[in-house]
């Protein structure tokens, strides 16, 4: 395992004034109103008059009358277009990204003596355009610019912006901005007979056509200092947007008066303002645009973040782990099985051959009081199952402390000698930030006070003492808040803090732990990205069909999990070597009621699509579940995949609020792999597969169910179509192998 990183692009270079040229594919071309770039099927043009640009790209989405601008604490707000002298210049660049033309735009002239510089770069071997915007008082002078609000994008109307999505079916897709409180990814839709909608995505969006996929993936890429906002209003014409503002300074409050994924607690969940960049010159995020089928634009949006921003790697099989979590529940009170009960799992586990096949299978202690579960119990545990060809896992909250709302002044953080009270961040009013709010409740820590380093080291040193080589870190967006006090000021928002605190953890596991530790992100922010293996695709998942499933809780289904997933595939293979679907569950989740044997397929077959790596939280005390452990977690096909999952492409999203979900993804490979979905009680799920879709060469193939290795059908030679039905409140995941 090792961590790769690859040089930071740096864009600011002097600017030059160019005659038309033309660059490979690339074109400059200069009229006497405005300067065009074009690379490919895209292109960006730059009005001399107004200091607007237009984006078009091939596929038919256009960005009209964009505008950059910042609002500075001291002169206020100020467009670009609002500036009298726009000056633009195109020049080549062959940077550790590739090679291409890169577009300046300056403007100047105004009254707060502001000088704006856009930047736009079209590649020649990517498809994607990168952007940003700096903002420099004077012209080489050391007074200082602060701002809290600065846009690289904006579609205004009071400017005559537009974008336009064209197809018979357009989306808009609105993202959380972690993956906590069981929050939707959002697929709007232009509906004649309704108001026109609005909303806010966090860090990354997409406008898309639903029939053809063909659309416009929009985000940031840098995540050491900014949390980005995408603003948006639909118009009322279908496929437009009338206002979009992809904006650096996002800091939204949870407001339970609102619908939870419509401002309620799909936000940034902060309780003051985001914290300011001062500087002579301030930048924004670096925003990256990708026009064309949104699937393969997804994947260049993950690598271009790894381009910047670096990722983990793991080598060997992936690993595979039972978690006490579904049994057990928090803190481990009850008393149900642990610890007494642990050596009858870990004894169960060893018999199941194909689940021990590939890598040896970790014990995950969850979310447990350690004055129950000692690190001396826990150490005595590591020793028995080391017999067992196991290994420990261990967890952990750095950012965040669960504690009675009365004792923060004389709970101390552990391995050191403050209270809490000293390392809590604050609100907009000076008082302590309660991550989550009660009287047992949990608080937000400054991730940059020493303490905090003191208590990451207590933690990794307890993780070492008993063996641990799997880390589950958990409620990570408490240490992204923003606050109006933190130790070390240099530090001034909230994403800063967190990029401190997780380079220093990851940094400290490394030196402690060793590096072949494989560490999982569970409640967190998506970014930054770099420091972890794997990260939950959505909340704690309890397994049942749908949320709406009488008996269980109205959330943490296989539906909504997957319905977030038909998104979010892309981040295994980019981001991240795999996925975290959480676990599955054999026959029932904690208190919850049995789920059926199709649930099970389910829960498995989606934790596949997504790429994630396998988990368990079953009771295999019960014989119901050990029984269907044997069948599905000892599985040789199962087991096999699970060494080095993969994601499967979605060939049809998610769409809409609806729980009837039908979804379809396929995985090429010298055997295709193809899973559907069926969440509608009611109604057959019939999909029709184009071979040309798949990659598929002409020979027949044999259609095989995964489990079981049983013909379920063929494809003759020359056949360019074929169907495949799912009935009712079912899945299905089937092979195509070639004929001989």
């Amino acid at each position: 395992m090792k961590f790769q990183k690859r040089p930071v692009i740096r864009y600011l270079l002097p600017c030059l004034l160019l005659l038309s040229i033309t660059v490979s594919a690339q074109k400059i071309t200069k009229y006497d109103d405005s300067l065009v770039v074009s690379e490919g099927q895209s292109s960006v043009a730059v009005n001399y008059k107004t200091g607007r640009l237009n984006y078009h790209f091939g596929n038919g989405v256009v960005l009209n009358n964009t505008i950059a601008y910042i609002s500075e604490l001291s002169s206020g707000y100020l467009a670009s277009s609002a500036c009298k002298i726009h000056q633009a210049s195109a020049n080549e660049f062959n940077n550790n990204g590739g090679k291409g033309i890169r577009l300046v735009v300056r403007h100047s002239g105004n009254a707060s003596g502001i000088t704006l510089i856009q930047q736009v770069l079209l590649y020649q071997d990517h498809p994607y355009i990168l952007t940003n915007l700096s903002a420099v008082k004077g012209d080489g002078t050391d007074e200082q610019i602060e701002t809290r609000d600065i846009c690289a994008l904006a579609v205004l109307p009071q400017e005559n912006g537009k974008l336009f999505q064209p197809g018979e079916e357009p989306r808009f897709l609105d993202v959380p901005f972690d993956n906590d409180n069981w929050s939707h990814v959002l697929e709007r839709k232009w509906d004649s007979g309704k108001p026109v909608f609005t909303g806010i995505s966090y860090e990354f969006a997409s406008v898309y056509d639903n029939n053809k996929l063909s659309g416009l993936v929009m985000g940031s890429l840098s995540h050491d200092f900014w949390k980005t906002g995408i603003v948006y209003r639909a118009a009322k014409q279908t496929g437009g947007i009338d206002s979009l503002k992809v904006y650096d300074g996002a800091a939204t409050e949870d407001n339970p008066a609102l619908p939870p994924d419509y401002g309620g607690n799909d936000g940034t969940h902060d309780h003051t303002l985001h914290g300011t960049m001062k500087a002579s010159t301030v930048n924004s995020s670096v925003i990256f645009l990708c026009g064309g089928d949104v699937r393969k634009a997804f994947v260049e949006y993950g690598n271009a973040n790894v381009m910047l921003n670096g990722r983990q790697t793991w080598s060997g099989n992936a690993p595979v782990y039972w978690n006490s979590f579904g049994v057990e529940g928090v803190l481990g009170y009850e008393g149900k099985m642990m610890p007494k009960d642990l050596p009858k799992i870990t004894d169960f586990i060893q018999t199941l051959d194909n689940f021990n096949k590939y890598s040896k299978p970790v014990m995950s202690i969850d979310s447990y009081d350690q004055s129950i579960y000692t690190t001396e119990l826990l150490a005595s545990f590591n020793k028995y199952i080391e017999k067992k060809n196991q290994q420990l896992g261990f967890y952990f909250i750095p950012f965040a402390m669960w504690t009675w709302k009365n004792n923060t002044d004389n709970a101390k953080v552990p391995g050191s000698e403050y209270t809490l009270s000293d390392v809590v961040l604050h609100d907009k009013n000076g008082q302590p930030i309660w991550y989550k709010d009660g009287e047992w409740g949990c608080l937000a820590l400054d991730p940059t006070h020493p303490a905090i380093r003191l208590y990451v080291i207590n933690q990794l040193k307890k993780a070492k003492a008993i063996g641990a080589k799997f880390i589950k870190i958990d409620f990570l967006t408490a240490g992204a808040l923003e606050s109006t006090k933190r130790f070390d000021p240099r530090v001034r928002t909230g994403l800063q803090a967190y990029n401190y605190g997780m380079k220093m953890l990851k940094s400290l596991a490394d030196s402690i732990m060793g590096k072949d530790i494989f560490i999982t992100e569970a409640i967190s922010p998506m970014f930054p990205h770099q420091y972890a293996h794997t990260r939950f695709v959505s909340t704690d998942v309890y397994s049942h069909f749908r949320d709406d499933e009488p008996g269980f809780p109205h959330w943490g289904s296989t539906e909504a999990s997957l319905a977030n997933g038909s998104h979010l595939w892309w981040v295994q293979g980019t981001l991240w070597p795999y996925t975290n679907l959480d676990v599955s569950i054999m026959k029932n989740f904690e208190k919850n009621p049995d789920l059926s044997e199709k649930e099970v397929r389910a829960r498995l077959y989606a934790m596949m699509s997504m790429g994630s790596v396998l988990g368990d939280g079953s009771d295999f005390r019960d014989k119901v579940a050990a029984d269907r452990a044997r069948i599905y977690l000892n599985n040789k096909n199962i087991c096999a995949f699970f060494a080095s999952p993969k994601a499967f492409t979605p060939l049809k999203f998610a769409d809409g609020e609806t729980f009837d979900q039908q979804i379809a993804f396929y995985l090429p490979g010298a055997e295709t792999l193809l899973s559907l979905f069926n969440f509608d009680n009611k109604k057959d799920f019939n999909q029709t597969w184009h071979r040309a879709d798949m990659g598929l060469g002409e020979g027949e193939y044999v259609i095989k169910d995964f489990l079981t290795d049983q013909p379920v059908g063929k494809i003759a030679k020359g056949q360019d179509t074929f169907s495949l039905d799912v009935q009712p409140a079912d899945a299905m995941m089937v092979r195509l192998v070639p004929s001989n």
